[in-house]
């Protein structure tokens, strides 16, 4: 099957990133179009949205945003954090607007999960359904990443 040249182009961008060191999609292998159905199957199977996901995710960054680099509570058994960064950066997939390069950590306290994110992983993740590739920085894994938000 002949690969859709805007998708090569898109990988391409994904994996070479200028835009974050190690690349989008760090050091996974996997087609671009295989990485987005295994995670969609994988939020599938932890009974979530992408839209869900995303909400939340909001959720607790607002919150985190009143307590600049403190932890602060965010509902339930989640607190959180925001760690101030300077720029903003555009999403690969060449939509318009930039997003802020400011960091959520977020931690259960109930079991210890963790992650962190930025406004940009927020949008991939609604948009895009692209919760990063394996390896890369700011990779979250749809299953770890539902324990922790719900």
């Amino acid at each position: 099957m002949k690969r859709d040249p805007e998708r090569a182009k898109l990988e391409a961008v994904l994996r070479a990133s200028k835009l974050v060191a190690g690349g989008f999609l760090g050091n996974d292998d996997r087609p671009l179009d295989e990485i987005l159905a295994d995670d969609a199957a994988a939020l599938e199977r932890a009974g979530r949205t992408r839209g869900e996901v995303a909400a939340r995710m909001r959720e607790i960054g607002a919150r985190a945003r009143e307590g600049i680099e403190t932890w602060v509570p965010a509902g339930g058994a989640v607190e959180a954090r925001m760690i101030e960064a300077r720029g903003r950066i555009p999403c690969p997939w060449d939509h318009p607007g930039r997003y802020f390069k400011t960091i959520v950590e977020a931690r259960r306290t109930d079991t210890g999960d963790a992650a962190r994110w930025s406004d940009l992983s927020v949008h991939l993740i609604e948009a895009h359904g692209f919760f990063q590739g394996r390896g890369s920085p700011f990779r979250l894994e749809p299953r770890r990443l539902v324990r922790l938000l719900f």
